[in-house]
């Protein structure tokens, strides 16, 4: 089967400032990966999106004439099959927040290396995140103020997840997907779907983002 790094990934740009989409496009210049189409704000990132069906978004979270934060929800509502990645200049935790309620794959400062941001776009094909690791600290800070709140996992004892479950969600928390998962831990992809399924269960969360962050907050992971 051809693996993701072998097909075309097919990428959408979406950012108020030309130098910036510039700079992405040659960025993501090389093989295997293709810009199809670019956005200056918001609702023409909700026609891209619409109309390419990209296989990944990188969205500016503030742009003039509609941010991408407020329209990320209706971007995924017009693609659901694209993985949306957040980049910003704004280490606001809130926003990380709302971001990943709202469905974002991935959440990067502008101001990261240029090669982890092709990473993100590597990761977010393969159906796996990735977040500015400073950034989600300070989300998981307490008494921090969020100014874009919502909601997060429950807590609960550790000894709830098994020792095996633990394991997993470990390395979901490394960002890999249950593929990669099954080759570490060497057993076969439908039990660590039902892994991944139990974990969900016992933390009451939706989805890996929300596990991942669950993990982090309780300490399981540093």
């Amino acid at each position: 089967m051809t693996s993701v790094e072998e097909r075309v990934i097919r990428v959408a740009i979406a950012d108020d400032h030309g130098i910036v989409r510039q700079g992405l496009r040659m960025l993501l210049t090389r093989p295997g990966l293709e810009v199809v189409a670019e956005a200056t704000c918001g609702p023409e990132a909700v026609e891209v999106a619409s109309a390419f069906e990209p296989d990944v978004m990188l969205l500016d979270i503030r742009m003039s004439n509609g941010d991408g934060l407020t329209y990320l929800s209706t971007i995924r509502q017009a693609s659901p099959r694209t993985k949306v990645i957040m980049l910003t200049t704004y280490a606001n935790p809130g926003y990380l927040a709302r971001a990943i309620n709202d469905g974002a794959v991935g959440y990067l400062s502008k101001e990261t290396e240029p090669d982890k941001i092709v990473e993100a776009v590597y990761a977010a094909s393969r159906e796996s995140s990735l977040f500015d690791q400073s950034l989600l600290s300070k989300a998981l800070e307490p008494n921090i103020d969020h100014s874009e709140p919502s909601p997060e996992p429950t807590s609960l004892p550790t000894d709830q997840l098994s020792e095996r479950e633990i394991e997993v969600l470990k390395l979901i928390v490394a960002g890999m997907n249950n593929a990669a998962i099954a080759d570490t831990l060497h057993v076969g992809k439908a039990t660590v779907k039902t892994h991944v399924q139990h974990i969900f269960q016992k933390l009451n969360v939706a989805d890996r983002t929300q596990a991942a962050l669950w993990a982090m907050r309780e300490g399981i992971v540093k």
